[in-house]
C-alpha cells in the first residue's frame, strides 16, 4: 500500500489506512448492515470510515486560517430554519447546506412522542445522561485520551455544558423542527469532530498515547452514540421504570435521526433496540477500559457535579452512583473509592425509589434506609435536571478548534 499523508486518508474519508495498530484494538467488525435504519450498505469496517463531507471542508478552513472567522460568523446561526450568516466559505456553505436536511426515514410521529417521552422521563434522563453516560466516557479509551488532549479537555467545565446542550436539545419539543437547536448543534459538532480529526494527530502527547492514526471514526462515533441512548434505556429498564413500547421506539428514533445528524452513516445505525443492543455489545463492551487520561477526567468530573448550583451532594455520593451504574469494575479502573454507607443505599433503595415516585410504592412500605436518603436522591434528580438545563441557560457556542490541550 502506498503511504499517504493524514490529510490524504482525511480527505478520501473512507479509505483504509496503514493502522496495524487500530484493527488489534477493537474487535473484527461482523454486524450486518441489514439491521441498520435503512436495511443495506457497504458493510466496510467503521474503524476505517470517517467524515468523508465535513473532513476536507474542515482541514481546508483551518489551513487557510479561516478558524476565528467562521467561528465568529456561526454564532450568529442557532436556529435549524435560520438562513445561514454572509460570509461564510462556499464549501462550508455547501457541507452545511447538505448536513443539515434531514433524512427520507424521518418520521414526525415518532419524534412528537418522543417529547412526551421527554417530558415523563426527564428526572432520570438527566441522572443517566450526566451520570451513566458521562462516566461511561471516561472509560472509553479512545474518547477519553481524544478529550483529554484536545482543546476539549483544557475546560472540562466548557466541555461538560456543551455535552448538556446535545441533551437538552434532543429532549426539547422542537428539537428537530424549523425553530429547534438539535440540527445546528449536531452540525456544529460534527465540524468540531473534523477540526479535532485535524488538529489532534499533530500532538505528540495524542500519538504517544493513542492506537489510532485518525481520531473519531465512525466506530468511536458509535461507541459514543451508545454510551447516550442505548446505556440510558439499559439503564431505565434496570430501574423498572414503566415506558410504553411506542414511547420507547420514539425516544430511539429521535437518537437514530441525531445519529444521522452527527454525520454517522445510516448504515451503521441501529433499527431498533434489539439491534441497538447487539450492536453495543460489540462495539462498546469489549472496549471499555481504564487509561491515565480516563482517571483524571473522571476524578473532575466528579469533583465539577458536586459543585453545580450548590448542591448539598458530596463528591463519596456522587461516586457511589458512579460505582451502582457502571458496576464494580468500572468503579475500580477509575479509583473510585468504596463508600460503604452510600454504595449500601443505592444498591438496596434506588430501585424502591423509582418506584415510590412512579407511585407503585408507597413510601412507609419502602426501606427504612430509603426514608433516610430520599433527600439525597432527590437531590441527584434535580442535579441531573439541572447538567441539562445547563445548555440552555446561555447562548453555547459550539466552534471548530483552534488547537489542542495547551497544557500537554
Amino acid at each position: 500500500m502506498v503511504e499517504r499523508s493524514r490529510r490524504d486518508v482525511l480527505v478520501a474519508g473512507g479509505a483504509l489506512g496503514a493502522v496495524g495498530a487500530l484493527a488489534s484494538a477493537m474487535p473484527a467488525w461482523s454486524w450486518s448492515p441489514a439491521g441498520s435504519v435503512v436495511g443495506e450498505g457497504a458493510g466496510l469496517d467503521p474503524k476505517y470510515v470517517w467524515d468523508a463531507d465535513a473532513d476536507p471542508v474542515v482541514a481546508g478552513i483551518i489551513e487557510r486560517g479561516e478558524t476565528d472567522a467562521v467561528n465568529k460568523l456561526l454564532k450568529k446561526w442557532t436556529k435549524n430554519g435560520q438562513a445561514l450568516p454572509a460570509g461564510l466559505p462556499a464549501d462550508l456553505v455547501a457541507f452545511i447546506e447538505k448536513a443539515r436536511r434531514l433524512p427520507a426515514w424521518t418520521d414526525q410521529a415518532k419524534l412528537e412522542k418522543a417529547v412526551d417521552f421527554n417530558e415523563k422521563r426527564g428526572l432520570y434522563l438527566g441522572v443517566s445522561y450526566g451520570f451513566v453516560s458521562g462516566m461511561m466516557s471516561t472509560v472509553i479509551p479512545r474518547e477519553a485520551r481524544a478529550v483529554y488532549y484536545s482543546k476539549g479537555g483544557a475546560d472540562m467545565r466548557d466541555r461538560i455544558t456543551k455535552t448538556a446542550k446535545l441533551g437538552y436539545d434532543v429532549g426539547s419539543a422542537n428539537a428537530f423542527q424549523p425553530d429547534g437547536e438539535m440540527i445546528v448543534t449536531c452540525v456544529k459538532t460534527r465540524l468540531a469532530h473534523a477540526g479535532v480529526r485535524h488538529l489532534l494527530p499533530k500532538s505528540i502527547y495524542w500519538q504517544k498515547a493513542a492506537d489510532e492514526e485518525i481520531p473519531i471514526s465512525q466506530a468511536d462515533m458509535m461507541v459514543t452514540w451508545h454510551s447516550l441512548p442505548t446505556s440510558v434505556m439499559q439503564n431505565l429498564v434496570k430501574w423498572k421504570v414503566p415506558i410504553e413500547p411506542a414511547e420507547s421506539e420514539a425516544f430511539l428514533h429521535s437518537w437514530q435521526l441525531t445519529a444521522h445528524m452527527l454525520g454517522i452513516l445510516d448504515e451503521y445505525i441501529p433499527a431498533s433496540w434489539d439491534e441497538a443492543n447487539a450492536q453495543a455489545a460489540q462495539v462498546l463492551t469489549p472496549i471499555l477500559a481504564p487509561t491515565p487520561e480516563g482517571i483524571k477526567l473522571a476524578d473532575t468530573l466528579l469533583g465539577l457535579a458536586s459543585f453545580i448550583d450548590g448542591t448539598v451532594l458530596t463528591k463519596p455520593i456522587l461516586a457511589a452512583l458512579t460505582r451502582y451504574t457502571l458496576g464494580e469494575e468500572i468503579a475500580d479502573w477509575l479509583q473510585i473509592r468504596d463508600t460503604p454507607f452510600w454504595d449500601e443505599v443505592f444498591e438496596t433503595a434506588w430501585e424502591p425509589f423509582v418506584a415510590v415516585r412512579e407511585g407503585l410504592l408507597s413510601l412507609e412500605d419502602a426501606p427504612g434506609i430509603l426514608q433516610k436518603s430520599y433527600w439525597a436522591f432527590d437531590e441527584i434528580l434535580r442535579l441531573g435536571v439541572l447538567f441539562l438545563l445547563s445548555g440552555a441557560k446561555f447562548p453555547i457556542s459550539i466552534q471548530i478548534p483552534v488547537m489542542n490541550n495547551p497544557n500537554y
